[in-house]
């Protein structure tokens, strides 16, 4: 099966690959700041940056 990041450019799949690395200690930071100051602005970024990780870890971007 092929993936749709392989006939993108290479510094696009270098940029993506790099976010798959970065992006679980983003959402550790943030789901403990979370935890301490929780602001609705906070629980929304959360939201986001874990369904960003099941996305990039899935494939689906």
């Amino acid at each position: 099966m092929m993936h749709h990041y392989n006939r993108w450019p290479p510094w696009l799949r270098r940029c993506r690959c790099m976010c798959c690395k970065i992006i679980i200690p983003i959402c550790c930071f943030q789901g403990i700041r979370t935890l301490f100051l929780p602001t609705t602005l906070d629980v929304i970024l959360l939201a986001l940056l874990i369904l960003l990780a099941a996305a990039l870890h899935l494939e689906w971007i």
